[in-house]
């Protein structure tokens, strides 16, 4: 077999230092097979090569965790003797080249990092991001492809998808970004690891059979930019079969259960190769693999094909010699292929042999230890990265019409017609769904339950990347607290362009910083998460688009409440607030076309940390019938909302009278619309601000010296129903 050459390097991805540091670490020039394997383990997607320094700088250790990052998920400790098991990651550009597979696959590699740990999943969550639909045919064409490709998987395999967000934006118009989020639950005691041990055990793949469609999948596409070409991309899209995937997820659990297995691992991005490179580093161990013995769908596959496909559905476990016959008999009962392919040594090196020739040899170590790993140069940019949107609003629209513009705004208006096309509530855990609640809940077995959510503005986040990083960990924090839930651990997905370049590295940098400050105030771990870069395209970057996901335990799933007023009669105002939020960078500024700010007000970080515990109090001692944060669009937008949910009017004595635009439409964290009788609003007043405001009940909203009747609130929130007949 010839050696590749350094072109051949280079068009795999490598630079020419770091092909000159592989024939160093081999000590020789790599072969085609060892060159395919490198480009993959030291690409951006698997090597994180430009943000690992970053990352160790989060705060990862809490009381509740389980398991932190560098597993396939995080997990945390819920009680009863339960763990979930969490992660968010990216799908966005194999989404961007073929959208509905690429969601799909997105879907079904978050819910095998669930089960490779021992967890079934229990719910997905999504969040999504697209250019503005209203205008671009390419857009909606993505964005209705993606949306089938989530509800086709999540649907066929059983796991309800319980939340998740949709915006719009011109930024990802060649770029959209999907990120998919999973929840499992686990007994503690029968939780797996991924390391390989035991020298002398054999490696068993089992699963779908491998094929052509992915090489070069994720781990390639992830880690440059799109540009010309992506059409002919298609073919590295990986293909997915949820119903595959469910018999895949049963015997996982059956062998696990049945404690057949030492560890287990899922073949994700670059496949087979960083699968049992990575179960090889954990384990501080060598893997000999023998490609002759995998169940192929194309019979004349290289050895280097076989090695870096990305082809769905396939787990990879190291039993002990006296378990392989019942592993194998478990995978016929599922009707999935089980093969002993290769045995675990103590050489620490990776060997790959087909038909007993050694094709590859590479130092376990050099593949997965040593890739290179870059400093980034951050440097804040002198001149604005971002176009001013194009106005939708006229100058001058009063106050009336305005509101009714933000509820019909693709990125206000209700997501039911893209929800309604996901199963909310198979399994039978779903206490809250969309639109129901700020976040969804999920009974647990005692009564108790799990709140989740998944948050980002990505538009604050391009005003000032460590101010909106900072805001989204306080959306998602505010989401558990309006349903009582505290938090117990955080997984983010760092969504940004090209790292090489110093602005972009200033948006990392930035980000990084505010998610860890946001979480040391709130006292939240992060468990794990997912680095997506080189996400620009013909109009230049993304957004930076620092997405939050957080789960978290309350402790009555009954006390549960809604976003929605709920009863005639009730007191209902605004509790939490600084009376001090901004329009910059705002739905309304949007709207209007105005430009990103340079820089946003800073939060007042111990203030959000006390209303919020707070408001989650007085949620769980039933003090409250209905919470809904305030958010994007602002004060008003969140009472007209909370009407729209609740199907109830609401009317304001005081609230909203004299307010300029700043407090009506302006956006700040750590603001709630509330619900309850007096004496309970009253009560929680003398904790944290509050304003009660009147009465809820009729078929208007009044307030700020104006009315709008429920139909027309309706109407205009339905606006996204148009796109969807």
């Amino acid at each position: 077999m010839s050696a590749p050459s350094l072109s051949d390097a280079i068009a795999l991805g490598l630079t020419e230092s770091e092909y000159a540091l592989v024939c160093d670490k081999l000590g020789r020039a790599p072969n085609q097979v060892e060159l395919a394997m490198f480009s993959l383990m030291w690409s951006e997607h698997c090597a994180y090569k430009h943000s690992k320094p970053l990352l160790r700088t989060l705060p990862t250790e809490g009381r509740h965790v389980l398991v932190g990052p560098g597993e396939n998920a995080g997990v945390v400790d819920v009680g009863g003797g339960l763990a979930c098991a969490f992660k968010v990651e990216s799908h966005n550009h194999p989404s961007a080249v073929e959208p509905f597979q690429g969601a799909a696959t997105g879907v079904g590699g978050i819910l095998r990092d669930i089960f490779a740990l021992g967890a079934r999943p229990i719910a997905v969550l999504d969040s999504l991001r697209f250019g503005e639909p209203l205008t671009s045919g390419r857009s909606r064409y993505l964005l209705d492809r993606a949306v089938a490709g989530i509800g086709h998987y999540g649907n066929s395999i059983g796991v309800p998808t319980v939340g998740g967000e949709v915006v719009f934006e011109e930024p990802y118009e060649h770029n959209c970004l999907v990120n998919a989020m999973a929840l499992g639950l686990a007994d503690v005691d029968r939780m797996t690891r991924s390391a390989a041990t035991g020298v002398g055990n054999p490696i068993v793949l089992f699963g779908a059979s491998t094929g052509r469609d992915g090489i070069g999948g994720a781990s390639v596409l992830a880690s440059a930019e799109l540009g010309e070409g992506d059409a002919d991309k298609r073919p590295t899209v990986q293909v997915g079969d949820p119903f595959a995937e469910k018999k895949l997820m049963e015997c996982s659990l059956e062998l696990l259960e049945r404690g057949l297995l030492v560890s287990l691992q899922d073949l994700g991005a670059a496949g087979l190769t960083s699968s049992s490179a990575e179960m090889a580093s954990k384990g501080e161990v060598g893997l000999d693999l023998d490609v002759g013995l995998v169940p192929l769908r194309e019979a004349d596959m290289e050895p280097f094909e076989i090695m870096v496909s990305e082809s769905q559905e396939r787990m990879l476990c190291v039993c002990t010699p006296d378990r392989v016959d019942d592993v194998l008999a478990v995978c016929a009962k599922w009707e999935v292929h089980g093969t002993a392919i290769g045995t675990v040594t103590d050489t620490r090196m990776l060997r790959v042999l087909r038909d007993g020739e050694v094709v590859a040899s590479a130092p376990v170590e050099a593949l997965v230890d040593d890739c290179p790993v870059y400093a980034i140069d951050p440097q804040r940019p002198t001149a604005p990265i971002y176009a001013a949107p194009v106005a939708t609003l006229a100058p001058g629209t009063d106050v009336h019409d305005t509101l009714l513009a933000l509820l019909s705004s693709p990125n206000l208006a209700s997501r039911r017609p893209l929800f309604e096309q996901y199963d909310p509530i198979v399994q039978s855990r779903t206490v809250r769904r969309p639109e129901e609640a700020d976040a969804a809940v999920l009974v647990l077995p005692d009564g108790s339950a799990l709140a989740t959510s998944i948050d980002c503005n990505g538009r604050r986040g391009a005003a000032d990347p460590y101010t909106g990083a900072v805001g989204n960990v306080l959306e998602c924090a505010a989401n558990l607290a309006c349903v009582g839930a505290g938090p117990l651990g955080l997984t983010h997905c760092l969504n940004f362009g090209n790292p090489e370049k110093p602005h972009i590295a200033w948006q990392l940098t930035e980000a990084v910083r505010g998610i860890g400050d946001a979480c040391r105030a709130l006292d939240v771990p992060v468990t794990g998460g997912n680095v997506s870069l080189y996400n620009e395209g013909a109009n230049g970057p993304i957004y930076p688009t620092p997405v939050i996901g957080m789960v978290g335990k309350l402790p009555d799933a009954r006390r549960a409440v809604p976003s929605g007023f709920t009863t005639a009669g009730h007191a209902w105002g605004l509790a939490g607030w600084n009376r001090a939020p901004s329009l910059a960078g705002s739905e309304l500024a949007k709207l209007r076309g105005e430009a990103l700010p340079d820089g946003l007000p800073a939060y007042d970080l111990d203030h959000c940390a006390r209303v919020l515990d707070a408001i989650r109090e007085a949620v769980r001692a039933g003090d409250l019938a209905s919470c809904h944060d305030v958010a994007e669009g602002g004060y008003l937008v969140a009472v007209a909302e909370a009407c729209l949910y609740g199907g109830i009017g609401a009317i304001s004595h005081t609230g909203g009278s004299g307010f300029g635009e700043e407090l009506l439409f302006g956006e700040e964290a750590c603001g709630f619309v509330v619900s309850g009788e007096r004496a309970a609003l009253e009560a929680l007043a003398e904790r944290i601000p509050l304003d009660v405001f009147g009465e809820v009940g009729g078929d208007t909203l009044t307030t700020a010296g104006l009315s709008w009747t429920l139909a027309e609130l309706r109407a205009a929130h339905g606006a996204l129903a148009s796109l969807f007949p």
